[in-house]
């Protein structure tokens, strides 16, 4: 019946089958016959399921169409964009740091990461203030910019980051301008808190979860001791002096895969200090890795439980207090990421390119103590991919194409994937820090869809369960009671979140 195979991925959940429709980027519920037979398990067809696939067909679905070539939208207007839409610079004021974390990539001693090492480079002021220029000159189309600055322990140059502060604001008239700091807090004496809080500059800091945890890697050079005790110390004077600015601090937490997950998510939502404090989790990262790291055998099972909890919250079955903040975030990507229209479209183009790479330079532009520029501080300043330019010539507009472009290296691979929608692979995971390499890439591909599976049947088992979106504060997309009906008339097209 079907003259050719469309372009879809097939899956189910405990409540039902569905398939996710590539061209639309949309989920539908299907009968058992007709998952079988979309999925190749059967090639007999009864009258009911055949009027089925030809309803989806009627409403637009099962098209075989796919991207021609691997061309990201941006790619033709790169260069006005980098000349007039810069977001962010990331200062790296100092490759120093007071501190050695094991799973740091800048750590010499832990010999993990394909990166440079802590050493006592610094920035000067007059390499400083050129970034600064480049910012505010690239970035007429944006109304609101941002001047971060980074390490190393970027406060070992607080001098440096006030002579910043300063300058940025006499420069970035007619700006919304803001500054941001990423430390380990074991800096923040008091002279330094009333400066960021005078100049209200936002402030991301490293804490890991309890003090056995955090001490096992983020340790003093030299001493080896704990840093713990230092940052709580200095959390207390900080809230205590300046409470209402305390509350906009964020904890960036990277989660120990050996250690006791529960221990640390317990240690977020009770202890005084930090419970109430917005907080970010990561894994320690993969990009660049020399060396994998060892995982706590049951790391996984209590990680994923944790988002199961979050779950049980959502459905009214489980009080918040209970819920790990560290995990709410997946919960927010399911949402952005499956109830937002402006990701459905009526087909793929005949060029594009799968999600992931961000342009670079463009929200994130990272420049080391040289002045040389990086699309984030995410990526290996070892790589010679990554340097995507100068402070003193700019843009390296041909890096910066084959950086957003970087499926081109698998791109048969990528223009027949289902999830090529979804793909969360950037340039960093194809970077063997001398060229973009498909083997690199292609290594990371099972890893991504097994992840983008699992959403989508999270997603659709909170559907079944009577999960209504529309009732979140502030939805992305606001559907009705009738739209989030699933029924299970087999002759009935069903999409999560609509029914046709």
């Amino acid at each position: 019946m079907l003259e050719l195979k469309p372009f879809i991925y097939p899956f189910c959940t405990a409540g039902g089958y569905y398939i996710y429709d590539v061209n639309t980027s949309k989920i539908i519920k299907v009968s058992k016959e007709a998952y079988d037979y979309l999925n190749g398990k059967t090639n007999e067809i009864q009258l009911n399921t055949e009027n089925e696939v030809n309803k989806m067909i009627k409403n637009g679905f099962l098209s075989n169409n796919k991207v021609k070539e691997i061309l990201h939208p941006a790619s033709k207007n790169l260069n006005d964009i980098l000349d007039s839409t810069l977001e962010k610079i990331i200062l790296q004021v100092t490759q120093q740091c007071n501190l050695r974390c094991e799973y740091c990539i800048y750590s010499g001693d832990s010999g993990h990461y394909q990166n440079r090492r802590h050493q006592s480079k610094r920035m000067n002021f007059d390499i400083a203030k050129k970034g600064i220029d480049f910012l505010i000159e690239h970035s007429q189309g944006s109304k609101n910019i941002n001047v971060g600055f980074y390490g190393g322990e970027p406060l070992l140059e607080f001098e440096l980051i006030k002579k910043c502060v300063e300058y940025a604001k006499e420069q970035a008239e007619g700006k919304e301008l803001s500054f941001s700091i990423t430390t380990n807090a074991t800096l923040l004496n008091e002279d330094v808190i009333k400066y960021l809080y005078e100049n209200d500059i936002m402030l991301s800091i490293s804490l890991d979860g309890p003090r056995e945890i955090h001490n096992n890697h983020r340790k003093f050079a030299g001493s080896g001791e704990g840093s713990f005790d230092k940052i709580m110390e200095n959390m207390e004077n900080l809230k205590r002096k300046y409470p209402e600015y305390f509350k906009n601090i964020l904890f960036n937490v990277v989660v120990d895969p050996m250690a006791d997950f529960k221990c640390i998510s317990e240690f977020f939502m009770n202890y005084d200090m930090v419970k109430d404090i917005t907080q970010m989790s990561t894994l320690p990262s993969t990009n660049y890795l020399e060396e994998p790291f060892s995982t706590n055998e049951n790391f996984r099972t209590e990680y994923r439980y944790e988002f199961f909890k979050v779950f049980l919250h959502k459905l009214g079955r489980l009080e918040k207090k209970y819920v790990s903040k560290l995990n709410l975030f997946y919960f927010d990507r399911l949402k952005s990421k499956y109830t937002n229209k402006r990701t459905l479209t009526l087909g793929l183009s005949d060029y594009g390119h799968p999600g992931g790479p961000c342009i670079p330079g463009q929200m994130r532009l990272f420049m080391d103590t040289d002045g040389v520029f990086y699309p984030c501080e995410r990526v290996s300043e070892a790589s010679e991919v990554m340097k995507i330019g100068n402070v003193e010539d700019g843009f390296d507009l041909e890096k910066c194409f084959r950086i957003l472009n970087v499926a081109k290296v698998t791109e048969e691979s990528c223009k027949n994937c289902w999830a090529f929608r979804y793909c969360n692979q950037c340039a960093a995971f194809a970077d063997d820090t001398k060229e973009l390499t498909s083997e690199k890439r292609l290594k990371e591909c099972v890893n991504t869809k097994r992840e983008i599976e699992e959403q989508l049947k999270d997603f659709c088992t909170l559907l079944e369960l009577g999960y209504n979106f529309d009732e979140e504060e502030e939805p992305i997309v606001q559907f009705t009671k009738k739209q989030l009906e699933v029924k299970e008339d087999a002759t009935e097209t069903k999409v999560a979140g609509i029914s046709l």
